[in-house]
């Protein structure tokens, strides 16, 4: 697009790069929209250019510049515009200047590389002055009040996804179907670092039959895809940054861009997932549209919100499964005797409480079993206590084969252990003991001598509880001891 003479008389611009290709190029493309156009190699230099005289535009090709230090030069830049135009041309890899550059100006940018037809039509609808200003200007309020009720509508849908922190997967979910209410965006995607470097596929929403993992080819393990330098989502993760691809093409994957365009995706805006600024990256949300959107400040700073929303989110979920998970240990730790595994004093003590109440309630036989090595302080002294506590731990392992499912093992004290059997009457008891007796006789333990036991059994009484039911067994193994051990004795109502 040529414009006529009329239309760049008196139009003077600057176009700042290091490259001299760069700057060649664009004199070739669009001397011809300027009277007067200025090429310069260094920010300093455009600086004291612009200090000198007006310029009508300033263009500022990032192409080439890669740390923060050109960056503040570029920002000082377009604060010293004071408003008058700018039009920024940033590669898609560094887009996450863009919103850092909007906080010091108002500014116009294209992703590069950009061809040279776009490029001379965004110069021109920046030199081009609206016939009906005031109209022009009322648009451009209507344009902001919609943008900001776009805005409003996706952060409260968001703001209700995150309420599902207890299945991370179903936030995920939600999460993805509350970002593709925003105007023009077909597909959701939310992926999760898991440990070790595992970048997973949580959840995606397609509105377009896009499936990310087939695009892809896997679910986790997503950086080492093939397309792990060149695709949003993916350099988001790798890099820590916003990564804003507004044409396809311009990966540089003629099949990425090939699949995404058959599936009417025109723009790809990936940002990363930290709780706090400088933080490890926990993964990234991914937003494809089917336009064309240049995005306003306003709407770039709702992004990183959300971003960070959705961050807080994964990060509440994994804290909630952290605490579940020592919640269960250490109610693992307050009811299982850490040596043998089974059932510690303080459970059993309770479990018989529990069962006495409720045989008594249904009318039901309950029956007690309680049993300990004999000699176990002489196998300790012989064979040292490693051996012992080896037998303790493969004498609890043998009864426990040998229970039913709604029977219960504890360990009551030291070398003295207690069977809860449901639904038993005392003849049925002293059939399990004998049966126990006569397991652990047979029984090799490695390192010693084999091990005897000695038992006692009891049912409980209709009226009887949990003190005097172990009193009436205690006094009942004592007389198996007296007996000469390896034996069972039935404790006396």
């Amino acid at each position: 697009m040529k414009p006529d003479f009329d239309s760049r008389v008196g139009r003077i611009g600057l176009f700042v790069n290091m490259a001299s290709e760069r700057r060649a190029q664009f004199q070739s493309h669009c001397a011809e929209q300027f009277s007067q156009l200025m090429l310069h190699e260094h920010f300093d230099q455009a600086s004291a250019a612009l200090a000198k005289q007006h310029v009508d535009l300033l263009v500022l090709d990032l192409s080439g510049y890669r740390d923060s230090v050109d960056l503040a030069a570029a920002a000082a830049l377009i604060r010293h515009r004071g408003g008058a135009p700018v039009l920024v041309l940033c590669p898609y890899v560094h887009t996450s200047w863009l919103p850092e550059l909007m906080a010091w100006g108002p500014l116009q940018y294209r992703v590069s590389p950009i061809l040279s037809d776009e490029l001379q039509q965004a110069v021109e609808q920046m030199m081009t002055r609206p016939v009906d200003a005031v109209a022009a200007a009322q648009q451009q309020l209507l344009d902001k009040e919609t943008e900001l009720r776009d805005l409003l509508t996706i952060q409260r849908s968001l703001q209700r996804a995150l309420s599902s922190v207890d299945d991370l997967t179903a936030m995920a979910t939600q999460v993805c179907k509350a970002l593709c209410s925003f105007p023009g965006v077909r597909h959701t995607a939310l992926l999760h670092m898991k440990e070790r470097g595992d970048l997973q596929l949580v959840a995606q929403e397609s509105r377009n039959h896009l499936d990310l993992a087939r695009l892809l080819q896997r679910r986790d393990r997503l950086l080492q895809s093939a397309l792990h330098e060149v695709f949003p989502p993916l350099l988001a993760v790798s890099e820590g940054e916003l990564v804003l691809l507004d044409a396809p093409e311009k990966a540089g994957e003629p099949e990425l861009a090939l699949a995404l365009h058959d599936r009417d995706v025109r723009m790809v805006l990936a940002l990363p997932l930290r709780s706090e600024a400088g933080g490890p990256v926990l993964g990234s949300i991914s937003m494809m549209f089917d336009r064309h959107i240049a995005f306003s400040r306003e709407q770039f700073a709702c992004f990183a919100s959300l971003a960070q929303f959705v961050s807080f989110g994964i990060g509440m979920s994994e804290l909630k499964h952290q605490n579940d998970a020592l919640a269960g240990q250490l109610t693992q730790m307050s009811t299982v005797d850490a040596l043998t595994g089974v059932a510690n004093r303080r459970e059993g003590e309770k479990m018989l409480d529990s069962e006495i109440r409720r045989a008594r309630r249904y009318g039901l036989s309950l029956a007690l079993i309680t049993f300990d090595i004999d000699n176990f302080r002489s196998v300790n002294d012989l064979y040292g206590y490693p051996i012992g506590d080896r037998a303790l731990r493969t004498v609890a392992e043998t009864v426990q084969g040998k229970l039913r499912a709604s029977d219960t093992l504890a360990r009551m004290r030291g070398e003295e252990f207690m069977v809860l059997a449901t639904h038993t009457c005392a003849i049925d008891a002293l059939k399990l003991a004998e049966k126990l007796r006569l397991t652990i006789a047979d029984t090799d333990l490695p390192g010693c001598n084999t091990v005897t036991i000695s038992l006692a059994v009891a049912q409980v009484g209709p009226e009887e509880d949990g003190v005097g039911v172990l009193g009436r067994l205690d006094a009942a193994l004592h007389r198996a001891k007296r007996s000469g051990r390896n034996c069972v004795e039935l404790a006396m109502p």
